[in-house]
């Protein structure tokens, strides 16, 4: 997940150099014990996350003490960037549901579209307002509309779930601005406008195909009830409610404030202008979501009626419930940060690296392995970019771009324990972890496969 994958990166410089075999079986291990706390011993997810960083880190030969310090790093730089925003989406969310203005958004979406028709709605919005977007900040910003679109709708989660998350998903890995594609283009000097627009033409085929297309199936391989999170006691629910522009420009001004700031980075480059200085004060995520949760006190609570302490009441009950879900993911940031700061990524990404098959499969490989090993898309894909550097030297500028591409559609594959995205999807849908593999992991898979398709029929015509 790009916005806590970048804090981890600095650690990276003083890993340990033990065997590539060792650090190998370590994660292995690591992972191993993790699935069997979790699923056969029932013991809670945040425990065997922090039991299996740390038996990782032992076998890989950080010692116990640099374990513990590694651990406790990635789980602080994690609840400091994705911790903070699941708390805002989660205050927004809960007083979209509690004002209307969900509701408002959840009955024009089905009334206006049939139940055929909307997944492929909820794609486009996932890849709308993915575009500009880290994708823990729209996942959080989409959440309460995915699951009453579902239970207003009667159509089966994953077939609104899906779509949305492939959308935000194949933009936040292939298209910049997001971190990864970004730290590639400058890593490898390819030209940014053609690297945007060839990551828009592969990433809508992968959108279809891992979103629509693959939720028939998805729906029928997690067949799960809709959660309840974000529902409202009918005997309290207002009848007054916030209309349907003022919710849609309270759901939007992050969005906008996150385009505008990309938009600015890219005319502006490293300009220290007082303008420009203060689009990236307001684009950061964390600043634009708590602004949206601001504005939405206003135009949501206030659209409502509600008062200052009906408004103080919604954020203090929407705290609570998550509380189970920040440790989760928190864990998994320090589960991913032990592994990183043993260098299996760098140890992995050698050994592929000395093959000699097309320089595009070889980008993708390189970080689909670093991925699978760190759970990390921005360390794999700062990684790989370092690694293939010497090649661009015999590429042209359209060859070079898809080489970024490839990188990028690597840098999503599998998703598994060892991501903090992992724990996110799944304790927000109330999945376990088998769904959550058959659901997310593949979809993963499947935008890092068409991608790569699509880098490759490209390739054939530059």
């Amino acid at each position: 997940m790009a916005l806590l994958d970048i804090t981890l990166l600095a650690a990276t410089d003083t890993a340990p150099t033990p065997a590539g075999g060792q650090l190998v079986t370590a994660a292995l291990i690591g992972i191993a014990v993790i699935i069997v706390l979790i699923t056969w011993v029932k013991l809670h997810p945040f425990l065997s996350l922090t039991i299996g960083a740390l038996l990782t880190g032992a076998i890989a030969g950080l010692g116990i003490a640099d374990s513990v310090t590694s651990y406790t790093t990635g789980f602080g730089s994690t609840m400091g960037g994705v911790g903070i925003l699941v708390a805002l989406g989660a205050i927004y969310g809960k007083l979209l549901a509690d004002s209307g203005g969900a509701d408002q958004i959840v009955d024009t979406l089905v009334a206006r579209a049939s139940a055929r028709s909307l997944p492929w709605m909820m794609g486009l919005i996932g890849a709308i307002i993915g575009l500009p977007m880290f994708f823990e900040v729209g996942l959080v910003l989409l959440v309460p509309v995915i699951i009453l679109v579902a239970r207003r709708s009667g159509v089966s989660l994953m077939k609104i779930a899906i779509p949305t998350l492939a959308g935000l998903s194949a933009m936040h890995g292939l298209v910049p601005p997001h971190p990864g594609p970004l730290a590639a283009i400058a890593a490898l000097d390819a030209n940014l406008g053609l690297t945007l627009g060839f990551g828009v033409i592969v990433a809508i085929p992968a959108i279809i195909v891992a979103g629509p297309l693959f939720a028939r199936y998805a729906a029928r391989w997690v067949d799960v009830p809709v959660p309840h999170l974000f529902e409202v006691d009918p005997t309290e629910h207002t009848r007054r409610r916030p209309s349907f522009g003022a919710t849609l420009t309270s759901i939007l001004l992050p969005v906008l404030l996150m385009l505008i700031k990309a938009v600015a980075d890219i005319a502006a480059p490293g300009s220290d202008a007082l303008w420009k200085t203060t689009l990236d004060f307001l684009g950061t995520p964390v600043i634009a979501l708590l602004l949206a949760v601001l504005v939405g006190f206003f135009l949501l609570g206030r659209g409502a009626g509600f008062d200052r302490d009906r408004i103080n009441e919604i954020v203090g009950a929407s705290l609570g419930p998550i509380a189970g879900i920040l440790l989760i993911v928190g864990a998994g940031g320090g589960f991913k940060q032990v592994l990183v700061d043993t260098g299996i990524g760098a140890v992995i990404a050698d050994l592929v690296a000395g093959s000699s098959i097309s320089v595009l499969i070889l980008a993708w490989l390189v970080a689909v392995v670093i991925r699978i090993a760190t759970g990390s898309a921005t360390v794999a894909t700062i990684t790989a970019a370092g690694i293939l550097q010497p090649l661009t030297e015999t590429l042209d500028q359209p060859m070079i771009a898809l080489l970024v591409l490839a990188i990028g559609s690597g840098s999503v594959f599998l998703s598994h324990v060892n991501d903090a995205g992992f724990w996110l999807i799944k304790e927000y849908f109330g999945l376990n972890i088998p769904q959550t593999l058959k659901s997310w992991t593949v979809l993963e898979c499947l935008i890092s496969v068409v991608g790569l398709v699509g880098v490759l029929l490209i390739s054939l015509f530059v």
